[in-house]
């Protein structure tokens, strides 16, 4: 397995992304409203034509190796090439860990593209998160998708099948929690903890500047809910924990994630550095390069840079956005963006004294 150690020395220097979220497409087949970036009013360049695969070997190649590669959209399962696109990134960035966020609206294309994925990917840890938001017609409620949940729950049993057989595959749920869910959220981790081949469920925060800004009101104290059964289900070791080595460190900083991020939504204030732009960099399905997927300062675009990923972080137009997240600018200023928190948390030496507290009670 390509292992994620392989970029401890990052902690010291951060000098090159090792984490890297791509949005391959817009198309999407649900309707969320608190899609952040759908139902996002920054303005991204939509004419431009999607990236094909040619291209985005060129910059596969500039990336070098990566430890965390999250695929988004959208739903990215609508690109017909997410087979071919997820086999390019293993061979030239060997990702340590794939992510593959899906709505689960197409159960059969989702099942036989992912057993592909697996068949072929099989040093990386390949993570399937189906987002469920709600029990049964909540659910197609808050997303606005007729028939959704009894869709998640059908590709759920497909993909639970391929467990057994590919030692690597990691199937999870992930909440969407808003204001309108926020009041059922113990109802639905109850729900997710009940099922039998779901070992690990995340909630994420609404983020994002979306056209309605009210599903971001959440109050602390209904996360603060989620964030301790989520814990509490760390004690039984068939739920709340990962199949792959280095799992127990990964709950220890879920654990420690969710408690500052509660600390920053309570605050109003960033709790923890963040090395966006440093270590996390997002591409879009036309080639626009970002530090963090909600902020509106593009590095530019890799079709004007040669393709080359490495090279457009590293420009002097670059270095001055990642200067003003390191001042703290007001779209950072009360960030909960989960995957940044990840990277901030593991590669932080500041942090490691509370992450190896929750390591020890993991």
């Amino acid at each position: 397995m390509y292992s994620p150690f392989r970029h401890v020395g990052s902690i010291l220097y951060k000098n090159r992304p090792i984490h890297l979220t791509f949005f391959v497409t817009r198309k999407c087949n649900a309707s969320c409203p608190y899609c952040f970036y759908l139902e996002s009013t920054t303005c991204f360049d939509q004419d431009a034509p999607e990236l094909s695969l040619e291209e985005i070997r060129k910059i596969a190649k500039s990336t070098g190796k990566l430890m965390w590669l999250a695929f988004s959209g959208g739903e990215i399962y609508l690109r017909r090439d997410l087979t071919e696109i997820s086999q390019c990134f293993y061979d030239l960035c060997q990702p340590s860990i794939m992510l593959f966020p899906t709505n689960g609206l197409m159960p059969d294309l989702i099942y036989r593209e992912t057993e592909k994925i697996l068949d072929y990917c099989r040093n990386s840890i390949i993570v399937v998160k189906l987002s469920l938001d709600g029990i049964g017609s909540d659910h197609d409620k808050f997303r606005k998708t007729p028939g959704n949940f009894e869709k998640v729950l059908e590709t759920c049993r497909r993909l639970e099948n391929l467990l057994e057989r590919y030692p690597n595959f990691e199937l999870g749920i992930n909440t969407t929690l808003h204001s309108k869910n926020q009041g059922k959220i113990k109802e639905i981790i109850d729900y997710v903890s009940g099922l039998d081949k779901i070992s690990t469920h995340t909630v994420s925060l609404a983020r994002g500047n979306l056209k309605q800004e009210s599903y971001k009101h959440v109050d602390p104290e209904n996360y603060l809910q989620a964030a301790e059964l989520l814990k509490k289900n760390l004690n039984n070791k068939e739920k709340g924990t990962y199949r792959f080595k280095g799992a127990r460190l990964k709950s220890a900083q879920d654990v420690l994630q969710r408690q500052l991020i509660h600390q920053t939504i309570t605050n109003d204030e960033k709790s923890i550095p963040c090395y966006a732009g440093n270590l996390n960099l997002v591409l879009t399905e036309t080639g626009e390069v970002y530090p963090c997927e909600i902020l509106p300062n593009s590095f530019g675009n890799v079709r004007d840079h040669e393709y080359n990923l490495l090279k457009l972080s590293r420009t002097e137009h670059a270095e001055q956005i990642k200067k003003t997240i390191s001042n703290n600018n007001h779209y950072c200023k009360n960030c909960t963006h989960e995957c940044n928190y990840m990277m901030n948390i593991l590669f932080n030496p500041a942090m490691f004294p509370a992450l190896l507290k929750q390591y020890i009670q993991a």
